[in-house]
């Protein structure tokens, strides 16, 4: 997309400049949050762990019976359509959504639906920068649900939770929000996954409060094909305040180092050897992702 150039986006079917992209006030995403999404980045013309971020994006839907009426190979089709349109090839991060679709009326009844899932899909330039800076977390008040609340492993569109807790980190004047579930353990943080480091070995909450990451899972395994103990678990604060390195794992962000937790600083204060060696391994198994060609297809 050239310098100016107005965004487009896939509403449904059809590619439209984004002043022109929308859903119904009666849409259910709109009304309720009822409506599931993926993450996705660009890497020099391939959506790197695609495949993988369709089935996540399948499984979330059937666990909130959301039809989505488009299979898998065509709704991949739609992504790189809607980066062709805009002459995307690196650098950008892309926001899938499917929502349960229109209602006849007002009402969280999902049988207020008659017609299709609706889908949106939003490309935006955002590249990440060659070194990334640290960040500064603080503990907030607002918990992380449970599965017996609302299953983590659904990647639903509500974000109030997260959006609550990012408030309380505003407030505070920090750049994010650490989260903890129920019992006092740390869950993640208001928008990514979260890691520690301690003696090269790496360690991550159980996926019992947090996002089913699949960056945090690609690290793990990156981790582990290097010859690191990488292990996951129940961790308190204690654990992450004494860490030698801190960081945390998503789509959006890769790898960023965290350098403050509830004002102390954490290990040197600044990005760590393992998680540079990390995020290094990360982007050249990103860059060298061949998931077919499908970003120069017609």
């Amino acid at each position: 997309m050239g310098q100016g150039a107005e965004l487009l986006v896939y509403v449904d079917g059809n590619i439209v400049p984004r002043a022109r992209a929308c859903v119904s006030v009666f849409d259910a995403s709109f009304q309720s949050g009822d409506a599931v999404w993926e993450g996705l980045r660009l890497y020099h013309g391939v959506v790197f762990k695609l495949a993988e971020h369709l089935d996540r994006l399948y499984r979330s839907a059937k666990a909130v019976e959301i039809a989505i009426l488009m299979d898998r190979a065509a709704l991949g089709d739609a992504v790189y359509a809607t980066l062709r349109a805009n002459d995307f090839r690196d650098g950008v991060h892309i926001r899938l959504m499917v929502s349960r679709g229109e209602r006849r009326t007002s009402g969280m009844d999902p049988r207020n639906v008659d017609g299709a899932a609706t889908v949106v899909i939003i490309p935006e330039r955002k590249p990440v920068p060659e070194v990334p800076s640290g960040i500064r977390l603080r503990t907030v008040g607002i918990r992380r649900p449970e599965p017996d609340v609302l299953d983590p492993g659904i990647h639903s569109a509500n974000q109030l939770n997260s959006i609550l807790a990012k408030l309380e980190a505003n407030r505070a004047g920090v750049d994010g929000a650490l989260m903890l579930d129920r019992r006092g353990f740390i869950a993640e943080t208001d928008s990514s996954n979260i890691f520690l480091v301690r003696d090269g070995g790496l360690a991550t909450p159980w996926s019992t409060a947090c996002l089913h990451g699949i960056t945090r899972r690609v690290t793990l395994e990156l981790a582990r094909a290097g010859g690191r103990q990488a292990r996951e678990g129940d961790f308190s604060l204690f654990d992450f305040y004494s860490a030698d390195e801190v960081f945390t794992t998503g789509t959006v962000q890769e790898l960023v180092p965290v350098v403050e937790i509830d004002g102390r600083t954490i290990g040197s204060g600044q990005l760590g050897p393992v998680t540079a060696a990390l995020l290094a391994a990360y982007r050249r198994l990103a860059a060298s992702a061949d998931e077919t060609v499908r970003a120069s297809r017609g």
